[in-house]
């Protein structure tokens, strides 16, 4: 390992430790302190922000406008971070009273995951998908299985797989090819519960889609599980409607087309899966944080 590899290891091992131990107020109110100062220096991540919530506000947003946005952006998307070094020390109480969802939706989810056919929950880049996966767990003393992103370096990975593991998660890393994929077809096949983060595409071999009016491709990972083993495929939306708070959407299940190829069903699907993530967006644009190229025009 690198000596910047080695610090930025060392780093990270350190806010688990500080940033957790810290009064939650002052943890907030440093998180927020760091975004306020990253987005004044207008880094490559902000730009890149502003350029996607550019597609989601509309292009006659005003800079204005758009710089209060990216500004909120930035102050959500390091609130997970602080969320991420203090969640392991939440107690059950904490997780379960601090989610908002609609009774509707509640009803959904406990139905998807009683069922035999298995589940699919496909979220985005919103919210807190691992204060999600906390409360899912808590609620209905379950462990489920979700893929994790390789970070680099390898030792940054391997702190927040074990983050995961230690929230009761099955962890399995994004590179395992296909034999992660025999794993989620087995544990759907057997009833379990699969939460996938599935709004980027990182294996060059992702859906292209319709988002806000341009094309991107996002993971056919869902679909394609659906497809193969006749699980329920469920949109989740997460946000953050208050301080220490966060909401949860839940969407009817997307339905296999009955006609067509197994690559035509799985791009039907897929797109409909991007519908409900531009819902859920459109409805909370400061809560996406997509900090990164992420249409095929900036790409």
């Amino acid at each position: 390992m690198s000596v910047k590899d080695r610090a930025v290891a060392y780093g990270y091992g350190a806010a688990w430790r500080l940033i957790g131990a810290m009064p939650e107020r002052a943890a907030y109110r440093l998180f927020d302190r760091i975004a306020d100062r990253l987005w004044k220096r207008r880094t490559t991540q902000v730009r890149q922000l502003e350029a996607n919530l550019l597609r989601v506000l509309g292009q006659d947003t005003t800079p204005e406008a758009l710089a209060a946005m990216s500004r909120r952006g930035m102050r959500s998307a390091l609130r997970y971070y602080c969320e991420a070094f203090r969640l392991n020390r939440w107690d059950r109480n904490r997780i379960l009273d601090s989610l908002d969802i609609a009774d509707e939706d509640r009803t959904r989810l406990a139905a998807a995951i009683r069922s035999e056919r298995g589940v699919v929950l496909a979220l985005g880049h919103t919210g807190n998908y691992d204060h999600a996966g906390a409360w899912l767990i808590a609620t209905h003393s379950i462990e489920f299985t979700t893929v994790a992103e390789n970070l680099k370096p390898e030792a940054v990975a391997e702190r927040f797989w074990d983050y995961r593991r230690r929230l009761g998660m099955e962890v399995l890393p994004h590179d395992g090819g296909a034999s992660v994929v025999g794993t989620l077809a087995r544990r759907l096949r057997a009833g379990g519960t699969v939460c996938l983060v599935a709004d980027r595409d990182l294996s060059a071999t992702g859906v292209p889609v319709n988002f806000f009016g341009e094309t991107t491709r996002i993971a056919a990972g869902p679909a394609a599980l659906a497809v193969l083993t006749g699980c329920a495929l469920h949109p989740v939306n997460l946000w953050y409607p208050a301080p220490g708070r966060m909401g949860i959407r839940v969407h009817p299940a997307i339905p296999v087309p009955p006609d067509g190829t197994r690559q035509q069903k799985i791009a039907t699907m897929t797109q409909a899966l991007a519908d409900a993530y531009a819902e859920g967006i459109a409805a909370h644009p400061e809560d996406w944080h997509m900090l990164q190229k992420y249409f095929l025009a900036d790409t």
